[in-house]
């Protein structure tokens, strides 16, 4: 994971029924991607068109997604800047796409990502107790 990351886990039960729909969008709120003010849900509508042209391993420009979600290139960019911080998508060559091509090796690139910072706030907590005394 590089510098300034922020991954965000939202503990949130899982819909009991099997649809499609409120699993991804249950998957992505507890990431802690769409909030509140994603009233039309287009942060929502952006990760699963992303999730959709990983499958065909397409990466998109924001005038793609936003003309195929009918959404401004704003918006767009604002939310997959979002994606960005969130170590989920990434941009090469001003095209985005998901970091990797399914859900699952996400959540272990995140745990990935998670089990590295954590180990490094360990080793510095251990210098800040030895400099402490503690």
């Amino acid at each position: 994971m590089e510098g300034g990351k922020r991954i965000t886990f939202v503990k949130i039960s899982k819909p009991d029924e099997k649809d499609l729909n409120k699993n991804l969008q249950w998957f992505g709120n507890s990431l802690g991607l769409f909030g509140e003010r994603d009233k039309d849900r287009s942060c929502f509508r952006i990760f699963i068109e992303l999730v959709k042209a990983s499958k065909s391993e397409d990466d998109l420009s924001s005038d793609e997604i936003a003309e195929r979600l009918e959404l401004s290139r704003g918006t767009v960019v604002h939310h997959v800047h979002k994606l960005i911080d969130s170590g989920i998508v990434i941009r090469e060559k001003n095209k985005y796409s998901m970091r990797v091509d399914n859900l699952s090796s996400l959540i272990e690139e995140l745990h990935k990502d998670i089990s590295k910072t954590c180990k490094e706030l360990r080793d510095a907590a251990q210098e800040i107790d030895n400099c402490l005394g503690l």
